[in-house]
């Protein structure tokens, strides 16, 4: 992990490759580099700090080349540091260390290499020294170990020894004006340049080409990529004859991935631009929803969800807590059983399969490797009903659903997510409806009064996004916190969960949400004054029940800020902070209360001087198990 660039062209390809960097810098990474072929031999600049420093570094050293390789890394074998810091050379065996004037072979990878370690001795008993701690560098020696005039036949036999996930870009030193790509398990996509200038481009991401081309092959799994000044050439593995590749064609398709999506305008971060952001991006999401049909999440639907009787729900981090509460509502709502599983745990223990399942996978990228392989596992048990909630309708999970509602969050840059998540929700909440109407629970007068609800959560979250300045006051007792309790109960318990994550993720705080039933059995031991307890206190069936666990807290000095529906009857007192909420919501009340989280996350973070859009040791886009 976490971002690729590479080209080539006729004209100095570096200004592109450190551009397509920072257009990747959204997915998080702790350091950076660009390695190019200039005048007969390779030549690297590498940095532990922004992109911007990278540029400065390329600049003084003189670094420009029509032929070159850049990437953001993530780290997960070797400490961030400049010596595991891609792309990785290999100048062969015998070596003390890859040396750049020596160097044959220059790599970068995303993902992670199962295998590295016998690979790594295998390959240091054949002479190669190691310069890194990374799985990568294993790949660049191998690749150099089996090369022999032809780059492309050098990766395609290195790469059945490879086992894990990877996307891969490399070039040779003896042959200028080429670059090799393979994706196994991780997003990579081919850019054709503009008729008649020859160049061509690989990236992780089609956003890190805006403003460069906007012809885009998605490769797939298996692919592997050869670039050549004026062509390109996609192979694929024999499934017939294992270890040979057989040429194949992908589509060319017009992608038009905006750079003005990572323009920051008037706010202080993206995480607060697209905090505000949110109104509209459930408008678009909605856009064009005239009526609850199943046809809404793709030709067949119909069909499917007539033929399931139970829904499993598959998801990560944040979009686990969005199915988490979607389970509420078809349960409720559409009267169908359902489970949610953490994608990451699912796929590893023994479950028991039924195939009228209707499997739903929730994700933003549409790229997360544990989404991804839990799918293909409940495949493989024999549930072949898929359907997915993504927010870019050209990714792995679209194409290998058999459904789909795609969410229109538009480009999410800051790490933790916000919009994504409420589009997420009304996407799933669509679904129940869609489910609910086959299943013959929603009448005429219910879905006109649900499409009603839906049409107006835009101007209701605007009235949400105007509490911001009494939000702001809370964060300042916040900041010097260390601890936070968060409670929901029932359909908002999710919801407090994800309140903890946010905090957790961009202010360090350590903060944790429970049921608030379940504070007499073990939490309630954690609370003093020094404890804030988040309180989401919608007016509904659990109100009163709710009201009591408050009392337990009061009791024990616990310090409690209450986001209250207008008519709670909650009111401010000392040891009690109140900010009222502008209306109920009732079902879709979710899509309402973790606003005002968010915005006590990002704003305690800004007090306690965090870096908000790329909290340490986190990535945007998370491509590896």
């Amino acid at each position: 992990m976490c971002g690729i660039v590479g080209a080539v062209s006729t004209r100095n390809i570096v200004p592109i490759l450190i551009e397509g960097l920072k257009r990747l810098e959204y997915r998080g990474y702790d350091s950076c580099g660009v390695a190019v072929h200039q005048g007969g031999e390779l030549r690297r600049a590498r940095s532990t700090s922004r992109v911007t420093e990278l540029q400065s570094n390329v600049a003084a050293e003189g670094i420009e080349a029509t032929t070159g390789i850049a990437h953001t890394r993530w780290a997960t074998h070797g400490a961030p540091a400049v010596h595991n810091a891609h792309p990785h050379f290999s100048n062969g065996p015998g070596a003390a260390a890859p040396d750049a004037a020596l160097a044959r072979i220059a790599l970068v990878h995303n993902g992670i290499i199962e295998n590295h370690d016998e690979l790594r001795a295998e390959l240091m008993q054949r002479g190669y020294a190691f310069s890194s701690q990374t799985d990568t560098e294993v790949i660049a020696h191998l690749v150099h170990s089996l090369y022999d005039g032809d780059l492309l036949e050098a990766v395609q036999h290195a790469l059945p020894r490879l086992r894990g996930a990877y996307a891969i870009a490399v070039f040779c030193r003896d042959e200028p004006l080429r670059v090799v790509g393979a994706r196994h398990g991780s997003p990579l996509i081919l850019g054709v340049g503009a008729a008649g200038t020859g160049e061509n481009f690989l990236a992780s991401d089609a956003m890190a080409l805006a403003g460069v081309t906007d012809q885009i092959v998605y490769l797939e799994e298996g692919d592997v990529v050869d670039l050549q000044l004026g062509k390109t050439w996609i192979t694929a593995a024999d499934p017939a004859h294992p270890g040979r590749y057989r040429p194949v064609q992908r589509p060319v398709r017009t992608v038009q991935a905006h750079s003005g999506a990572a323009e920051l305008g008037p706010y202080r971060h993206y995480m607060q631009k697209e905090i505000f952001e949110q109104p509209r991006a459930l408008s678009d999401t909605l856009e064009g929803v005239e009526g609850i049909s199943p046809e809404l999440f793709g030709d067949g639907a119909y069909r499917v969800f007539k033929g399931i009787d139970r829904v499993l729900i598959l998801a990560c981090g944040t979009s686990f807590y969005a199915g988490s509460t979607a389970r509420y509502w078809l349960e409720e709502i559409a009267g169908i059983p359902t489970t949610v599983e953490i994608a990451s745990e699912y796929r590893y223990r023994t479950s028991v399969p039924d195939p009228r399942t209707l499997v739903v996978t929730i994700t933003q990228s549409g790229e997360t490797a544990d989404t991804l392989a839990a799918l293909k596992h409940a495949r493989s048990l024999g549930m072949p009903h898929t359907l997915t909630i993504c927010n870019v309708a050209t990714s792995a999970m679209v194409r290998e659903c058999e459904l789909a509602y795609i969410t229109r969050a538009g480009v999410e840059i800051g790490v933790a997510s916000t919009k994504a998540f409420t589009t997420q929700l009304a996407g799933l909440y669509l679904l129940t409806l869609a489910l609910a109407q086959v299943r013959g629970r929603l009448d005429e007068a219910q879905e006109a009064a649900e499409l009603r609800a839906l049409r107006h959560l835009p101007v209701a979250l605007q009235a949400v996004l105007a509490l911001e300045p009494q939000v702001i006051a809370w964060s300042e007792d916040f900041a010097r916190k260390e601890n936070a309790l968060f409670l929901g109960r029932g359909l908002h318990y999710p919801i407090a969960m994800e309140g903890a994550l946010k905090l957790k993720e961009i202010s360090y705080i350590h903060a944790e949400a429970y049921p608030a039933g379940e504070l007499k059995h073990g939490p309630l031991a954690l609370v003093t004054d020094q404890m804030p307890v988040v309180t989401v206190a919608p007016n509904d069936a659990l109100l009163e029940k709710l009201k009591s666990n408050l009392q337990e807290v009061r009791a024990r000095g616990g310090q409690l800020y209450v986001f209250a529906d207008a008519d709670t009857r909650i009111d401010s007192e000392p040891g009690v902070h109140v900010i009222r909420m502008p209306e109920h919501y009732g079902a879709l009340s979710p899509l309402l209360h973790v606003v005002p989280l968010q915005l006590l996350a990002y704003h305690t973070a800004v007090a306690r001087g965090t870096d908000v859009d790329k909290p340490r040791n986190l990535a945007k886009s998370v491509t590896v198990e």
